[in-house]
C-alpha cells in the first residue's frame, strides 16, 4: 500500500493519486478509517486532493490564457501582413518610378546631346 511507508512526504505523485482515487467517494468516516488503517492524516489526505483538483484549475487557466495569446498573435499576424502588403505596393511603385526616370534621362539625355 503507498501509505505503509515511514515517509509519508516522500510518496510519489502516481502514490498520491492512487490514494486520492480510492477515498474519493468516501464519507468522513470512512476517511478516518481509511487514513488510520495507512498512516495517513485525513488533513494531509484532503491536502493532496484540494492540490489535485487546483491543478486542473490552473490548467483551465493555462488554457485560456493560451487561446487569448493565439488570438492577439493571429491579429498580429493579420496585421503584419497588411503592412507588408502596403509596402512591397510601394517598393513596387518605387521602383517603377525609378525605370520611367531612368528611360526618361536616357531619352532627354540623348536628345540634349543632339541639340
Amino acid at each position: 500500500m503507498p501509505g505503509q511507508s515511514k515517509n509519508k512526504s516522500k510518496l510519489s505523485s502516481e502514490a498520491k493519486l492512487a490514494i486520492i482515487a480510492q477515498i474519493i467517494n468516501l464519507s468522513e468516516h470512512e476517511l478516518s478509517e481509511y487514513c488510520r488503517k495507512n498512516n495517513l492524516y485525513v488533513e494531509q489526505v484532503n491536502k493532496w486532493k484540494a492540490n489535485f483538483i487546483s491543478g486542473f484549475e490552473e490548467e483551465k487557466l493555462d488554457i485560456k490564457l493560451i487561446k487569448q495569446q493565439a488570438r492577439e498573435d493571429k491579429a498580429e499576424i493579420k496585421s503584419l501582413k497588411r503592412e507588408l502588403k502596403y509596402k512591397e505596393k510601394a517598393l513596387v511603385e518605387t521602383a517603377a518610378l525609378l525605370v520611367l526616370r531612368k528611360k526618361l534621362n536616357a531619352l532627354y539625355g540623348e536628345e540634349h546631346e543632339e541639340s
